[in-house]
């Protein structure tokens, strides 16, 4: 158990709301900081090195997803993105940035916590000693959980924190296909709406940087109705697919 309490930094301008938030993540056993400007924020995040940042996507100075995409190379940590609006294209973009989940405002507090539980638990497996020297290799698809990395070709697969999580659950159940409800819960400790895309947006972000072929994917399966299936034969058989192509 971690003896000090978790450092989470707010980015979010409506002042009310973010000290509400702070309080009741308190409450709860969290230290809480809170940052209003986008123009600081990214250099707050890079600088303190929170263990989770929730960022607002609609900011003054500098918005939210360009406060991700910025941060990226330089914080390790998760981003939960809240955005006020609906639209998929906002929550795909923030996926697209480096985000590893988002939320709707308004949020019941309850939801916001369980979210944010469950992305400070996935981050503190990564240096428990399960998890050491952990290492998937299918032909030229290498996958290593202990240092975070993948590699096809011997070359480094550039991915998300997100994405690493969701590519090591898929090969470490080889074979199995998992159900939405299932990745669902086991990255995010909450249970799949029936309605969130961000599984499938990152599926489609990672086919083509593991080799795999987006528009017919041999790797990475979507078997109807059912989820998605890792295929270890694929992957061992499989020619590079082009990474920048």
């Amino acid at each position: 158990m971690q003896q000090e309490p978790w450092q989470v930094l707010i980015v979010e301008d409506d002042v009310r709301l973010a000290e509400l938030t702070r309080d009741y993540l308190e409450s709860n056993g969290l230290q809480v900081s809170l940052e209003g400007n986008g123009a600081q924020a990214a250099q707050r995040i890079v600088d303190e090195q929170p263990d989770l940042v929730i960022l607002d996507l609609m900011l003054p100075g500098e918005d939210g997803l360009s406060i991700c995409r910025k941060v990226r190379e330089h914080y390790d940590g998760p981003i939960l993105m809240l955005t006020a609006r609906t639209d998929d294209s906002d929550q795909i973009q923030g996926l697209d940035m480096g985000a590893d989940d988002y939320v709707c405002k308004p949020v019941h507090p309850r939801v916001l916590l369980a979210r944010v539980q469950a992305l400070l638990r996935r981050s503190e497996t990564v240096d428990t000693p399960a998890q050491e020297q952990r290492r998937r290799v299918f032909g030229p698809l290498i996958v290593d959980s202990a240092l975070r990395e993948a590699w096809l070709n011997e070359t480094s697969i550039e991915l998300t924190s997100a994405e690493f999580d969701l590519l090591w659950l898929l090969v470490t159940n080889a074979g199995r296909i998992l159900s939405r409800e299932e990745i669902f819960t086991a990255l995010r400790g909450v249970g799949y709406d029936g309605q969130d895309r961000s599984i499938d947006v990152r599926i489609s972000k990672i086919r083509p940087r593991i080799g795999d072929d987006p528009v017919h994917p041999r790797l990475i399966k979507t078997v109807r109705n059912k989820g998605y299936l890792f295929v270890p034969e694929a992957a061992r058989d499989m020619n590079a697919f082009s990474r920048g192509g």
